[in-house]
Order: structure tokens, then C-alpha cells, then sequence
């Protein structure tokens, strides 16, 4: 009788480390933040380093999966000093101020792609929360993790850049490569 019991509590100890998440952190050297935007017919692109924070996740239990990542908008580098400047300002991140660029999930989801997520959440720029939602591939590497997504943001629901010549929309391409903590 006690061999069924420690069977059964063996049974259960592994289900429960196969369903739990592993925990990850955001890798600098190997993942890439940019974005695109549209400014007088012509594509402007750019990208921010200096994320951090913590990404759970397990394919097989997506409700004990989360991230929660900023960047810092100081970083801003579009390849132009002139223009960086600028939009480190108060017309755009003004960074003085704001100091990070947070994203944080409040759903992982399946997407109806086979092998794709979907990421619910928040994004915070400037002290401004939109809830967006954007679907995503994970690859495993050798203890670690990569995601990769992509979504669109309208630049004024967050006060930046007010009546600029640049577009409102501007897409936001994610590639971060995870180390498991």
C-alpha cells in the first residue's frame, strides 16, 4: 500500500514540475527592440537596447505565463544624433521624465496558428497604458528562449510627437533572446 502512495506522489511531483513555467530574463547581446515609421513618404527606422525584466512561460500552461519588460527610451537610435535628440524630448519619449517603456501581459493565449501565441497586456509609454494584443512565436536555444512578434501602436495615444509631420502608426518588431534565471 505505501509503494502505490509513493507512486502516486511521485506521479504528481512530476506532472506538477512538467505544467510549472520556467522563468526567463531578457538577454541585451541577442535581442532587438526596433520599430518603423512612415515621415513624409519615407520609412524611418530605429531601435532601443537596455531591456530588462522577466518573461514565465510553458507551452503546456499558459495561465502560470507572463512577462513584464521595459526598455529604456533613452536608447533610442535611429541612426541620425540629430533626430535621437529630438526624440528623446518632451515632444516625443521625453526621457527626463519617463524612464522606461513597459510591456506587461495579463493573457498568454494559443493563437488558431499551430506553434504561435497570443500576448494580451498593457504597454506603458509616458505614463500612458493602451492594452495591446499582438501574436507571437517562441524557439527553445540551449536554456533559453526566443520571441519573436510584431504590433502596430498609434504613437498619439500616447502624446508622443503631437502634430509631427511623421505618421500616427508605427510598427514595433520584438526579437528577444531569453536566459533562464
Amino acid at each position: 500500500m505505501n509503494f502505490i502512495k509513493i507512486r502516486i506522489f511521485s506521479f504528481l511531483v512530476g506532472m506538477s514540475l512538467h505544467v510549472s513555467a520556467q522563468t526567463y530574463q531578457p538577454v541585451e547581446n541577442g535581442s532587438t527592440v526596433k520599430f518603423t515609421i512612415d515621415n513624409l513618404g519615407f520609412s524611418v527606422t530605429g531601435s532601443f537596447t537596455g531591456i530588462t525584466g522577466t518573461i514565465t512561460f510553458n507551452d503546456d500552461n499558459l495561465s502560470a505565463s507572463s512577462f513584464n519588460v521595459s526598455i529604456n527610451p533613452t536608447t533610442v537610435n535611429t541612426g541620425n544624433n540629430t533626430r535621437d535628440k529630438h526624440l528623446r524630448g518632451e515632444d516625443y519619449f521625453h526621457v527626463k521624465k519617463y524612464a522606461t517603456i513597459k510591456i506587461i501581459s495579463t493573457k498568454i493565449a494559443k493563437s488558431v496558428t499551430p506553434g504561435n501565441f497570443v500576448f494580451f497586456g498593457k504597454l506603458t509609454i509616458k505614463d500612458k497604458t493602451i492594452d495591446i494584443s499582438f501574436p507571437f512565436k517562441v524557439s527553445s536555444e540551449q536554456n533559453a528562449n526566443r520571441f519573436i512578434g510584431e504590433f502596430k501602436i498609434k504613437r498619439r495615444d500616447f502624446g508622443i510627437g503631437g502634430r509631427s509631420t511623421v505618421s500616427n502608426e508605427l510598427l514595433v518588431k520584438l526579437n528577444v533572446l531569453t536566459k533562464k534565471l
